[in-house]
């Protein structure tokens, strides 16, 4: 029987990755369709991921999230945290 060598860069599965980010599995797998992670896949088919590409992403803050679209002036709440008066725009357009 022949040993096997250590593997030098250990290999990670979508929901050990999810954990160390503090995300859904289903994330990991979308990184890696948009290129953000290389994943390599296993003769069945399943995803994994290099874990020292995973460590210096977690230093690194992660991949780069899309930007949030910009709040419009209905969205906007005061500094206070209260909801925004919409009575002006209730009385120009009111309610059939």
């Amino acid at each position: 029987m022949t040993s096997r060598a250590p593997d030098p860069d250990p290999l990670l599965t979508p929901a050990e990755v999810a954990a160390l980010f503090r995300v859904d599995p289903k994330t990991v797998t979308r990184w890696a369709k948009a290129g953000k992670l290389d994943a390599i896949r296993t003769l069945g088919g399943h995803r994994r991921y290099r874990a020292v590409q995973v460590q210096s992403l977690l230093a690194t803050g992660g991949p780069s999230a899309p930007s949030a679209p910009a709040a419009s002036a209905d969205q906007v709440s005061d500094p206070d945290g209260a909801a925004p008066d919409r009575s002006a725009q209730l009385a120009d357009n009111p309610a059939p």
